[in-house]
């Protein structure tokens, strides 16, 4: 399957379960001080969550675009030197706002997975939240019974309140959660040490694919819980890592998602992918970054000197910087990926095409 297809499959899937597909929310938000960019698919949601807005379609499904260079979830270094570290993703997401709770949630993740993507259930490991004293919150026996229908014991996995328990920022709405990883090594590399053992240690091919978090929370000023007036199911599930399992990659780098900007790259700069550390890295840093900057500009957040717009010019410096440097690239160059890149992703996402101009307009201005 290609990296569209299997976002098609998704909104597919959850459409047959009575799930409304809604459009990816901006990923650049204007309407709330706590957040810059949003960082998470329930971002949008958070006025249904605190009661504040109708929740009506109470079941939805999307692909919505991320954001994480600042703040709590702050992955920018690492981009470029790892195979599944970004600064924009794609988040597939399913939202329950007081329909189905856990059993539902964990049923439908399981039966997408298993059954209509066909990954091997032997490859897949789940997490619960163990519990937190100092909370008072006691194990999620409840979503550990659930996943029992589907695993074995030894596939389900006690997390600590840091894996296991979400937090969109410092306040607001929260809850335990389980995550699905997957082992993606060869045979004889499981044979060795069992998956569970590498459940959350960052080995690179034992990776959390979809977090399902069960919201019941809302963490106010004073550090406190406070039950929400609904329950409410918020899934996560990162579109590229999965794209990688399912095209039977070890690098998010190498599926059809990256690839064609990668080789576009390349024959841009005339160094060939593959062959030394540093231009592969260089190259994975420019193909991340033009697509968060991209995105960014399209959604009408342009470079400048404060906030999030300091937050665009520091990504895209960062990869002009690699460009320079490792691809000998003294002119403006990553402008010229553009055609490539909205060729891939502008059927998804319209507003791609329909700013083209600004997004390569702005690119070699700055």
């Amino acid at each position: 399957m290609t990296a569209n297809e299997i976002r098609d499959s998704f909104k597919n899937y959850f459409e047959s379960k009575g799930h409304a597909i809604v459009p990816s929310a901006p990923m650049v938000i204007k309407d709330d001080p706590t957040l810059m960019f949003t960082n998470a698919g329930m971002n949008q949601w958070k006025d249904i969550i605190l009661g504040t807005r109708d929740p009506e379609p109470r079941r939805r499904a999307d692909s919505q675009k991320c954001l994480r260079v600042s703040g709590k979830h702050n992955d920018l270094e690492e981009v470029g030197h790892d195979t599944y570290h970004h600064t924009m993703f794609e988040m597939l997401g399913n939202w329950s706002f007081g329909d189905y709770f856990k059993e539902g949630a964990i049923d439908m993740a399981w039966e997408y997975l298993v059954d209509v993507l066909k990954l091997d259930p032997k490859d897949l490991y789940v997490t619960v939240f163990e519990g937190s004293e100092e909370e008072n919150l006691v194990r999620d026996d409840e979503a550990a019974g659930y996943w029992a229908k589907h695993v074995p014991a030894d596939h389900i996995i006690n997390g600590n309140k840091h894996d296991n328990f979400w937090e969109m920022g410092d306040t607001g709405p929260c809850g335990p959660c389980s995550e699905i990883h997957l082992d993606s090594r060869t045979p004889e590399e499981k044979a060795k040490v069992p998956g569970r053992e590498l459940v959350n240690k960052d080995d690179p091919q034992v990776i959390e694919i979809w977090n399902i978090v069960f919201m019941q929370f809302n963490r106010k000023a004073d550090g406190s819980l406070e039950p929400l007036s609904m329950n409410v199911i918020d899934t996560g599930m990162g579109f590229e890592r999965l794209v990688r399992a399912l095209q039977g990659k070890h690098s998010n780098y190498d599926t059809d998602i990256f690839q064609p900007i990668i080789k576009e790259i390349s024959r841009l700069s005339g160094k060939e992918y593959g062959k030394t550390e540093d231009v592969d890295v260089a190259m994975r840093v420019i193909a991340d970054h033009l697509r968060a900057v991209s995105f960014s500009i399209a959604d009408g957040q342009l470079p400048s000197n404060a906030k999030a717009g300091y937050v665009i010019r520091r990504i895209l410096r960062r990869a002009v910087r690699y460009a320079y440097t490792f691809l000998n690239q003294k002119e403006a160059f990553m402008y010229k990926l553009l055609p490539v890149f909205i060729g891939e992703m502008g059927g998804a996402y319209p507003e791609l095409v329909a700013q083209r101009e600004l997004i390569g307009r702005v690119m070699k201005e700055e």
